[in-house]
């Protein structure tokens, strides 16, 4: 038996098989549990869809995190499907290229809300959504990712890193209003990843090295890191913990010069 058998799970955010998303969805499924994923766009459903058959997962079809109506019409579906959801993992976030190369000051007010639309109140709008399905099935868990980026500032992280500072500052808020329907939320803060978003970020290479020379374990975070640590919040072995940031870094959180 594994630790979240028997229950549902939908994963937002899976682009590819280098995907955060995808090791924690990889790690719930080898504990027991059942997946949805969804995608955005017909570019990433070609590669999410072949993702989805490898672990038996049901394909919820495009879900566009800027959509309410798009937002209802899945949650509609996972309703009818399962009757609930136990479990939602949100791994959505989105920068303009230019924003994370250029100067923080030059962002324009277009892209900063884009950019807090998309990667922090998307959190609360499927949040908000799960709520009466989580409420049927006695309660759950939700978990969104971070980086150290959203506590300290990091050289081209920039508009994003408000972003995920808005994101955990979300977690917090969020675990305050659905605690009393046993619904817990917690964010995970992973080290630097080789995924499609950070490839937009300049200088990514230098990050991920100063990591492995730096960090207390003098070594990179392995993605299948975020997936068990992942699956063990979103578990009842982690009944107690919400509203917080868990650090999967390999201890560089905590280094100083």
């Amino acid at each position: 038996m594994g630790i979240v058998q028997g229950k549902r799970a939908l994963v937002v955010g899976v682009a590819n098989d280098k995907s955060l998303a995808w090791a924690i969805a990889q790690a719930l499924h080898a504990e027991g549990a059942e997946i949805a994923l969804s995608y955005q766009g017909e570019m990433l459903e070609k590669r999410v869809r072949p993702l989805a058959e490898q672990i038996g997962a049901d394909l919820l079809g495009e879900l566009d995190v800027v959509d309410d109506h798009a937002i209802a019409r899945a949650f509609d579906m996972l309703n009818r499907k399962w009757g609930g959801l136990d479990i939602l993992v949100h791994a959505v976030a989105f920068a303009e290229r230019e924003d994370l190369r250029d100067r923080f000051l030059n962002v324009s007010r277009q892209n900063f809300q884009r950019t807090m639309e998309i990667s922090a109140f998307s959190l609360v709008a499927l949040a908000r959504a799960a709520e009466s399905l989580m409420e049927t099935r006695g309660g759950g868990s939700i978990l969104t990712l971070s980086y150290l980026g959203a506590v300290r500032a990091i050289p081209n992280y920039n508009v994003m890193g408000v972003a995920k500072a808005a994101l955990e500052a979300c977690v917090r808020y969020l675990s305050l209003d659905l605690g009393s329907k046993n619904i817990r939320v917690n964010a995970l803060s992973a080290g630097p990843a080789r995924t499609l978003s950070s490839s937009a970020i300049s200088g990514f290479h230098t990050m991920q090295h100063d990591v492995e020379n730096r960090s207390p374990l003098r070594r990179a975070m392995k993605t299948s890191e975020v997936g068990t640590m992942a699956t063990a919040l979103l578990s009842d072995l982690s009944s107690g913990v919400t509203g917080q940031t868990i650090y999967v870094d390999v201890g560089y959180n905590i280094v100083g010069f």
